[in-house]
């Protein structure tokens, strides 16, 4: 049998598939920098009820980041932001309607670019602030005024989260996603990259140190630009702004 007589007689019903999905962590940054996370709440079963990450069943006639993008759109109304694929979760029983494969991106989005709509399989969608605590992380949504443990989220996306934030603060010291969550990459202060940093690695830095090292990684290197503009935004005393050279990412 050649090649040709094998793609004629295949039978692809013959095994049986798993079904694909495609969960978008959508990150943003609070005007007082705090690191938050766009969650869902589930109109259906299973898990009805409870707050999720955004996500859907990829189509048979699309790509794996097409239908990350696709659930981008319908839940934030935002395209051409930075997106990375963070990790394939394909523990069995994570889904408890059949074997569901999910592939995870990481979008980051300025909040002034976000335009949250729940998606049809949704009963609602709004940002949570996210809290590491001693026990785990918190999420807390100023909107709804609600707050969320880990334990209360739907399918294994305590976990997902859990990898997309690791993910995050391990990439900082060698990759621009900080300058991502700047409100104006055209305009910006030493002050607010640092406190975007402080939220994506969740540790507090030593400011004389990261100062330095502000100026010899992005400075000197070409990443960002001193302008002739103060800014008295977040100090009484006129702070030097900068200009972000580079062009979102997508990964």
């Amino acid at each position: 049998m050649n090649e040709k007589e094998l793609l004629e007689g295949y039978d692809d019903g013959e095994y049986r598939r798993p079904s694909v999905t495609a969960d978008i962590l959508v990150f943003s940054m609070s005007s007082d920098f705090k690191l938050q996370l766009l969650l869902v709440k589930r109109k259906n079963h299973p898990y009805m009820g409870k707050w999720a990450i955004p996500g859907g069943f990829v189509d048979y006639d699309e790509s794996l980041e097409e239908a990350a993008l696709r659930e981008l759109r319908e839940e934030t109304h935002v395209e051409d932001v930075y997106l990375e694929q963070l990790y394939t979760f394909g523990k069995p029983g994570r889904d408890p309607r059949t074997r569901v494969i999910s592939v995870a991106y990481v979008a980051l989005v300025p909040k002034e670019r976000l335009h949250i709509q729940a998606g049809d399989d949704a009963a609602e969608a709004a940002l949570f602030d996210i809290e590491n605590i001693d026990w785990g992380i918190r999420f807390y949504s100023p909107e709804m005024r609600e707050a969320l443990s880990e334990e209360e989220l739907a399918f294994d996306h305590a976990e997902i989260i859990r990898t997309a934030l690791k993910r995050l603060a391990g990439k900082l010291d060698y990759t621009d996603i900080a300058f991502q969550m700047l409100e104006d990459k055209r305009c910006f202060t030493a002050y607010e990259f640092e406190k975007i940093y402080e939220a994506i690695s969740g540790r507090k830095v030593e400011k004389s140190n990261f100062r330095r090292d502000f100026i010899g990684r992005y400075i000197k290197t070409g990443v960002i630009e001193e302008l002739d503009v103060k800014s008295s935004r977040y100090s009484i005393k006129p702070a030097t702004c900068y200009c972000y050279k580079r062009q979102s990412h997508r990964g």
